[in-house]
């Protein structure tokens, strides 16, 4: 009862406008309660659930999560971050997004690498593949992200630019790198200035920042996805718990941050505030890009109804993360649901992150 009670209070001054009159308290508390019983059983040793509509809040820190600013390993909840921290620069005019990849990395030529656009890179139809052939060989040496980029410079595209689609962690890696030649500033620090301290992200770093590894909750790397070295008792040094993995700040999967952190930063494309990139700015990247027959996406960002939880609107942008993290925002409802655990997203079906989320998408019509 004490849970429900926290939730109904949570919700109750906003129940006289409108857009809360159709709020369900009791879909709500599913929520929690599918996050606490997988961690009661062990299955999940750490959660938080963040949940806004307009001006209004509440979060649920579980498990090992002993605080609502605990911060988690996002995943690839990186990428539209570390994509905003690129588009500050469009916003200065920097770039375009039919500039081609070559323009801003001269040694990106030859086998269709001239056809490479920036739009291509932000929305998955570039091209590159999602992880290096010799990825795990990089991870266990301890690559620099320079080191993953000039190999991502070099590898063969698995199709025409435009032609296909293939969701590509190396694409977004090598946009970042264009925002660094840009910029002349490494990814980390840009990410910190564009994103996280306009937006008032105390509790987020671009690999372990001002923080230290203890202070980061630990993933379930037993269940990790393979190009993490899931499974792999060889992997320690490299895996998604490792030293070097935290401090990397891999664009495509390095960033930390805390549930209302995150949430945080899809208000800035809910809200249009203009705090990290104009609204116009901010609208281009929530909207799909790619032709019919293609998997719609955003600059950075997932859009439409997949992007989401069951019953969401195709208005819907957000991401999912491996590492066990789902975040999403839609318009039509004015709802923000961000639900992180330590528990990979391969690891069960269905994964409590989702029954978790689907049950803030069915409170919120």
């Amino acid at each position: 009862m004490k849970r429900r009670r926290f939730i109904q209070t949570g919700l109750a001054v906003g129940l006289g406008t409108p857009v809360f009159a159709a709020l369900r308290p009791d879909r709500l508390d599913e929520g929690v309660e599918a996050l606490a019983r997988a961690t009661r059983e062990g299955h999940v040793d750490a959660a938080v659930l963040h949940v806004r509509q307009r001006d209004i809040s509440f979060t649920r820190s579980l498990g090992k999560a002993q605080t609502e600013d605990a911060m988690f390993l996002l995943g690839s909840i990186s990428k539209p971050i570390a994509v905003t921290a690129l588009m500050s620069l469009f916003d200065r005019g920097e770039f375009k997004l039919d500039d081609p990849l070559r323009r801003f990395i001269p040694q990106f030529k030859n086998d269709h690498r001239d056809q490479v656009t920036m739009q291509h890179l932000l929305t998955h139809v570039s091209g590159l593949p999602d992880q290096l052939p010799e990825n795990d060989e990089m991870r266990r040496k301890h690559a620099s992200l320079a080191e993953f980029s000039e190999r991502a410079i070099r590898t063969p595209l698995h199709f025409v630019p435009g032609s296909g689609y293939e969701y590509s962690s190396m694409a977004v890696l090598l946009a970042t790198r264009v925002a660094e030649v840009i910029s002349g500033t490494d990814i980390l620090t840009l990410v910190d200035r564009t994103v996280f301290q306009p937006l008032k992200m105390r509790h987020s770093a671009q690999g372990l920042g001002r923080f230290k590894l203890e202070e980061m909750v630990p993933c379930q790397t037993e269940h990790a996805a393979p190009e993490a070295g899931g499974g792999d008792p060889k992997a320690k040094d490299w895996d998604w718990n490792s030293a070097y993995w935290r401090k990397l700040g891999a664009p495509w999967g390095g960033t930390h941050a805390s549930a209302p952190d995150v949430a945080k930063f899809l208000a800035e494309f809910l809200n249009e505030t203009a705090a990290s990139v104009k609204p116009q700015t901010a609208r281009l990247m929530a909207r799909n890009h790619n032709p019919p027959g293609l998997t719609p996406r955003g600059l950075g960002l997932n859009v439409g109804s997949s992007a989401g939880s069951k019953g969401c609107s195709e208005r819907t942008f957000g991401h999912t993360g491996s590492t066990g993290t789902i975040a999403w925002a839609d318009p039509a409802t004015h709802t923000i649901c961000v639900v992180l655990t330590s528990l990979p997203a391969r690891a069960v079906q269905p994964h409590p992150r989702d029954l978790a989320a689907n049950a803030v998408a069915a409170s919120a019509y």
